[in-house]
């Protein structure tokens, strides 16, 4: 039960993440918006998520206050900065807002990442990856509601839209409030010093390992993500908005519950296992993708289907491996770090490869290929035996 509440509330906190970005049309029409105004706003989540985790891994602060609190105290701060989006008054305003929505993102994705190792002793392979598959659709769900949209399916009003997330993430809140701590969680003790906890992390050999993976396959995975309605586009330039929303959604929800197997399967054969496979597959997609421009239209959607899920079924392993590596005083602050540097990994390689597209087309693909292979040369050194031992207390 801990595990479904942890995903549930995961997944409504990081409603404040996306949800918005399915109204960027209204706020265009509302505050006279360019596109070069809407990268601003858009990229200003992403800008105060990478401060949020700087500040948290660093600091220590998961790992000295009780991780349920963080959670549900970002989550209520969160939920307020996204209510008073539509009362921002123009540009401005609103990315002030978003900075500030992103730092408290912080408090919700990897310290919720914390909170589920804590509540899955021994096997936080599976409960991380119910808890990135929640995100995983989080991620396809804008894309989803602009397809409804496209259709005139959806009634609710844009202010309405966002109020609705603002609601989810104090739900979020709520329920991880009332959870609380893991049982065999023991609080840290306020009134430490501040030390650079998230970096100490990395004097420990695999985790180092671990966390080099992961940053390699996050030059991908984000950047796959927002390749794929471009590949769409590309490839079926007669799909409406809605046909192209849909298909996007569906190509990256398919991750979630793809999540979740890789999370079954790493029960059985560890986590380590699991990611391998996984980056070997996701690496051999991008390898092959520029050669398969004569493959037929359900042959390329299977093929798309194929590499969005393998991208990011290693995702919650990296995490586990992670966790098991370190000591449990430093588990929180450890996988914030990790994240932050993992973003901002994901941002430069969307700043370096989108902007390629135009010019690259599908052989883009091969410049994303060096990050399967990065994670796969630092997966070498986590041994087996560390995999499958239990987390250090």
């Amino acid at each position: 039960m801990p595990t479904l509440i942890l995903a549930i509330a995961e997944l409504f906190g990081t409603a404040l993440w996306f949800t918005p970005n399915a109204v960027l049309p209204d706020l265009m029409a509302l505050w006279t918006l360019t596109p070069a105004d809407l990268g601003w706003l858009t990229g200003a989540v992403q800008g105060g998520f990478l401060l949020g985790t700087l500040i948290i891994g660093l600091s220590g602060l998961a790992d000295r206050v009780d991780a349920s609190r963080l959670f549900a105290a970002c989550c209520l701060l969160g939920a307020l900065s996204n209510a008073l989006l539509p009362l921002a008054g123009g540009l401005h305003g609103a990315v002030t807002l978003r900075v500030i929505t992103g730092m408290c993102l912080a408090g919700i994705y990897p310290v919720g990442m914390k909170l589920m190792v804590g509540w899955t002793p021994g096997r936080g392979g599976v409960g991380l990856a119910w808890l990135v598959g929640m995100l995983v659709l989080g991620t396809a769900l804008p894309h989803g509601l602009r397809a409804l949209a496209a259709l005139d399916e959806l009634s609710l009003s844009w202010r309405g839209g966002i109020w609705s997330a603002s609601l989810l993430a104090v739900l979020g809140g709520i329920m991880v409030w009332r959870l609380g701590e893991a049982p065999r969680h023991t609080s840290a003790t306020p009134g430490q010093g501040l030390r650079l906890a998230g970096l100490a992390a990395f004097r420990i050999s695999h985790f180092r390992h671990a966390a080099g993976a992961y940053f390699g396959h996050m030059w991908e995975l984000y950047t796959l993500w927002a390749l794929i309605p471009l590949l769409l586009a590309a490839r079926f330039p007669s799909l409406s908005t809605a046909e192209l929303g849909f298909g996007a959604f569906a190509l990256i929800a398919i991750g979630g519950p793809c999540c979740w197997i890789g999370g079954a399967f790493s029960a059985r054969l560890g986590s380590r296992r699991v990611a391998q496979f996984a980056l070997a597959g996701s690496g051999l997609c991008c390898a092959l993708y520029p050669l398969l421009s004569g493959l037929p239209a359900a042959g390329l959607i299977a093929f798309l289907a194929l590499w969005s899920a393998l991208a990011v079924v290693d995702s919650p392993q990296f995490s586990a491996l992670s966790a098991h590596a370190c000591p449990a005083s430093i588990v929180g602050s450890a996988l914030t770090m990790q994240n932050a540097i993992g973003f901002a990994i994901s941002m430069l390689s969307l700043l370096i490869l989108i902007p390629l597209w135009q010019t690259t087309g599908p052989w883009l693909a091969w410049l994303m290929l060096p990050g399967p292979i990065i994670g796969l040369w630092c997966l070498r050194g986590y041994t087996r035996r560390q995999d499958t031992a239990p987390s250090p207390t």
